[in-house]
Parts: C-alpha cells; structure tokens; sequence
C-alpha cells in the first residue's frame, strides 16, 4: 500500500510564518477579572519551538520543577517575565530560552508571533514562534526544568487530543474555559500552555 504523506510534515517554514502572519488578530486576550488578578498584568514571553524529527514537524515543551513558586510541575513552553532592559518579547523569548534550556538565540529561526494573552498569575503573555535545529545539545537549569520533550504537531492538531473543560475560579468570580490534552509521554499539557498550543494551532489553520 503507497503511504500517504502527512500534509503537516509538509508545511514549510514559509508557509507557517506566513500563517502567522496572516492570522486574525484578536488583540490582547484577557480571561481573568482585573479585580482578581490585583492591578496591571507584567510583561512576559514564552518561545515555541518547532523542530523536524523523522521527518515530522515536532514542538518542544519543558516540564517545570516542583519546588517553583508559580505554576510548579506543569508542562511549559521556554520562557518567562520581561527583563526592563527587553525591547521586544522576541528578545525576552530567547533570553530565557537560553537561560532554561540552554538554546543559543543564534540557533533559533524566529517565525513569528501570537496574541498576547494574560494569566492567572498576571502575565501579559506573548508567544513567539521559532524553528530549531534537531537534535539539540539541550543544558537544563535543574532549578527551573526537570525535563524536555517534544509532541508531534500531527498529534497536537488532533482534536480527539484535546476538549475544553469549565474551571472553578476562586469566589465570586465564577468559571472559565480550560484546555487539557491527552497525556502524551506521561505528562499532561493543559492550562496557559495548552490555550497557547490551541491558539498555534487555529493560527496555523490546523484546528
């Protein structure tokens, strides 16, 4: 029987910035009352990084340690709070791409951005698209990342993968919509970094 490419592995790098590019903007996206989040969200950034393995478009997550004081053991993408000397979140994205993880900024081919969008813990929070190269000589910082791994996009865009469930917030401030995938090599991606995932995704017309 012929085998039949996956039109994913297909995409180019191209074609992914240019449907970043070309994405309806939805502006910055805030699900959180101000009121609960307690003033004025900080500036932060995240990098998601694609990489080819077999032949197949992958992205790269870290898992946070135990001992962090936000969002501990959750599956993450490389990232973090602006520095005040960052002049965009590109170079927040890979300054601390390169401190948790040990990603040269030299090695990474910047594709793109999403939405902003702001997090429980009061982030206003930009992810930016990049392309690796793979394999990787990746240096963990143990205080920050117990591990990497990578889920293939194919998976990731498939939507028995992944549903939508309604979260408690604390009182008064009701419910809100919350992304949770499968597991994927033991670990579960859900909150901020799935809602990050989804909305690569819908950008990418995958979803």
């Amino acid at each position: 029987m012929m085998h039949t490419p996956d039109p994913i592995s297909k995409l180019t790098t191209i074609e992914i910035s240019k449907r970043l590019k070309d994405k309806r903007s939805s502006g910055l996206v805030e699900r959180f009352p101000l009121e609960m989040l307690g003033g004025e969200p900080k500036p932060a950034a995240v990098l998601i990084p694609f990489l080819k393995q077999d032949d197949a478009w992958h992205v790269l997550f870290t898992r946070r340690t135990d001992t962090l004081p936000e969002h501990s053991g959750q599956v993450a993408f490389p990232g973090g709070r602006a520095d005040p000397g960052d002049s965009t979140p590109e170079v927040t994205a890979l300054r601390e791409a390169k401190e948790e993880i040990g990603l040269n900024p030299t090695d990474v081919r910047l594709l793109g951005r999403l939405d902003p969008l702001v997090t429980i813990s009061n982030y206003r929070l930009t992810p930016v698209v990049g392309v690796i190269p793979w394999p990787y000589a990746i240096r963990l910082a143990q205080q920050e990342v117990s591990r990497v791994f990578t889920i293939p996009l194919a998976w990731l865009a498939d939507a028995a993968n992944h549903q939508i469930e309604e979260r408690e917030l604390p009182a008064p401030f009701g419910s809100v919509p919350v992304v949770y995938f499968s597991c994927f090599d033991d670990e579960l991606l859900w909150g901020v970094s799935a809602q990050i995932t989804l909305n690569l995704l819908n950008a990418l017309r995958l979803s």
